[in-house]
């Protein structure tokens, strides 16, 4: 008999080997990366990372004070997460939370909801409302998500909220730039604008500069096809700039697919600091201090 049944067998094997060892190391955690002392974590999700009592978002605020990451936002996508996050901010106070109904849960507005998130949002730990904005991605795909008409009347609803309390509005944008830009325009923006996990690119990137608003990036300006991004992030002028995790997602390269949390801020903050040709420590200090005065957060 010939040997290539054999052959094929054990490069079926090695394949198999592969694919297991790439789906068991997408289950593993970062290494910790080199401290970088005085950041924060502009958003993130907590709960959505197993913080759903005070010990645990104690552990995972102690690993990420270990690596410099001082404080976090935590931010929630529905009512249920905006209870999480209220609750994670009292119950360390290191962690600050952010409320809204995310676009794909606008449906979830009515007079009840609007009611709790207006009691919300003026909490002393609340520092944002959000996130909130457009996402054109899912509708279609998602039969859980909020149409485009519904996204738009709960934005706006967001936008006066953000302006009636006087805190910052925190945007969620997917595939919705010019729509999103315009709605912004038409309702008159709060006076500070986050536009969280920045994805647009660079003539977005610049009209956003030029609104005044805040740009924050997320690991995704660390991957090889984010070229666009890259630019956005060199565009931006320091006093307008932030980082986040976004965690569980968008872990920064070389770790794409791996678990997120807020002690892995590090790695993209350098990664802001390489394309912006200046310290990791420096863009440390930049970042913190952009977060701690945008969000009202006392120094540590």
């Amino acid at each position: 008999m010939s040997d290539t049944p054999d052959a094929g067998a054990n490069g079926g094997g090695e394949t198999l080997s592969n694919k297991a060892a790439k789906k068991r190391r997408r289950r593993e955690p970062p290494p910790d990366p080199a401290p970088l002392p005085g950041l924060v974590d502009a958003h993130t999700h907590l709960a959505a990372c197993g913080g759903r009592d005070a010990e645990s978002v104690r552990a995972i605020l102690d690993h990420a004070q270990a690596v410099g990451v001082d404080h976090v936002v935590t931010v929630a996508d529905d009512m249920v997460d905006a209870r999480w996050a209220v609750a994670a901010a009292e119950w360390d106070d290191r962690v600050y939370a952010a409320v809204a109904l995310h676009p794909m849960h606008a449906g979830d507005l009515n007079d009840e909801t609007a009611a709790e998130l207006e009691q919300m949002v003026r909490h002393p730990r609340v520092v944002a409302v959000g996130e909130t904005g457009l996402d054109y991605y899912w509708p279609g795909r998602s039969d859980d998500c909020a149409s485009p008409e519904v996204q738009h009347e709960t934005f706006r609803w967001h936008i006066d909220l953000a302006k009636r309390v006087g805190k910052p509005l925190m945007i969620h944008n997917r595939e919705a730039d010019r729509d999103l830009l315009d709605v912004l325009a038409a309702e008159g923006a709060p006076e500070t604008v986050i536009m969280h996990c920045f994805s647009g690119d660079r003539d977005v990137a610049r009209e956003c500069v030029d609104r005044g608003f805040i740009l924050s990036f997320a690991g995704t300006v660390s991957f090889a096809n984010s070229e666009e991004l890259r630019v956005a992030a060199e565009l931006v002028p320091d006093e307008q700039l932030l980082v986040e995790t976004d965690a569980p997602f968008l872990t920064p390269h070389p770790y794409r697919g791996q678990p997120n949390q807020s002690y892995c801020l590090p790695y993209t903050a350098r990664a802001v600091a390489d394309i912006r040709g200046v310290s990791g420590e420096e863009m440390a200090q930049i970042l913190g201090g952009n977060a701690r005065r945008i969000y009202n957060i006392p120094l540590p």
